[in-house]
């Protein structure tokens, strides 16, 4: 392991048997010198029987209930020692030399919090895969989208996003994170459950003063929705509302009100979308995000105000599209990042 540093990787398992069966030999073929972990969110399918008996050198953290994505971290990272964490899905295949370059770029730099590898898809591996691709961005609304990916536009890799850069968010497929970092902003929201849940954390984080990075030159395979895929009314419903939550705990003050009001008014159009094209659930989970968005505002107002608090807090503006990414995308036709002048350096 480089430059001494203590490496934990940490792989978040609900029911997972059949991605660990799979996956895990490539974590720990290329993964010499740091410590592997599987955080069970008390699996049903065997997993643990699984590793005790095959994998006894992999230290199993036993959650008592399926805490989600967010409080199953929390609870795992709590107990366990080390400089960086890697959070890594349980569906991911990971390549020769993938722990050394980011390491490396983050000792480096002592203000990169967090850090992904390209993230490439593991059924399409010429492509980038929908969850991270080759690092995450937003736009002034809090509409994420990637170096790779807008929307459901999928880019080819033809190594035109393999220079290592600051970005917005890395993604929670594949992140590295700075321990003391992590826990300096308390870490994920447990309310969150599941999705956005990174986006809110490496805001938080850019927040009081750190950077988020992608390093293409590690890159993984990443098979996508192995819990909750994309045509899953209740991954709408958490996108929406987690969306809804991360925009007003940490966005700038400047228009907030309006920013609200404007992203209701979009979050509307794409409800209706939902019905038009025949996802009647898809329709009723936008819905019931927002009533669910409305009944945990104190909550999040109360959040923000805690965070704004911190000694150095600044709102980040970097990597923040300074536009209407929907707009972009669905009238002007722009369907890949390097389209964005913005951006270029």
């Amino acid at each position: 392991m480089v430059l001494n540093a203590h490496v934990a990787i940490v792989i978040l398992n609900w029911n997972g048997k059949v991605f660990l069966e799979q996956f895990l030999p490539s974590v720990i073929k290329h993964s010499e010198g740091a410590t592997i972990y599987v955080a069970d969110n008390l699996s049903t399918d065997e997993s643990n029987v699984f590793l005790d008996v095959n994998y006894p050198d992999v230290q199993i953290i036993r959650n008592t209930d399926n805490y989600g994505f967010a409080q199953g971290y929390n609870i795992a990272l709590k107990q366990i020692e080390a400089d960086y964490y890697i959070l890594l899905n349980s569906d991911v295949e990971v390549t020769n030399n993938w722990i050394n370059p980011i390491i490396y770029l983050m000792e480096q730099d002592k203000t990169i919090a967090a850090c992904q590898p390209k993230i490439l898809d593991y059924k399409k591996p010429s492509d980038f895969e929908y969850a991270g691709a080759a690092g995450g961005y937003i736009d002034k609304y809090g509409y994420p989208f990637c170096r790779g990916r807008l929307f459901n536009t999928i880019e080819a890799d033809h190594h035109q996003y393999d220079d290592a850069t600051e970005v917005f968010w890395a993604t929670g497929a594949c992140m590295f994170v700075r321990a003391h970092a992590f826990w300096e902003v308390d870490g994920f929201d447990n309310d969150y459950f599941a999705h956005m849940e990174e986006i809110d954390l490496c805001w938080r984080m850019k927040n009081v003063g750190y950077k988020i990075y992608a390093e293409p030159k590690s890159f993984v395979y990443h098979v996508g929705g192995g819990t909750l895929n994309k045509i899953n009314p209740k991954k709408t419903y958490l996108n929406f509302r987690n969306n809804l939550i991360t925009l007003i705990k940490n966005a700038d003050s400047s228009n907030l009100f309006f920013k609200l009001i404007y992203r209701m008014l979009l979050d509307g159009i794409a409800a209706y979308k939902f019905l038009l094209e025949g996802n009647g659930l898809h329709f009723i989970a936008v819905a019931k995000a927002h009533f669910a968005f409305y009944a945990m505002l104190p909550s999040t107002l109360h959040k923000r105000k805690v965070m704004l608090q911190k000694q150095g807090f600044a709102f980040t503006h970097s990597a923040i599209l300074p536009k209407n990414i929907v707009f972009q995308y669905f009238l002007r036709g722009i369907k890949q990042f390097s389209q964005f002048d913005y951006f270029k350096k």
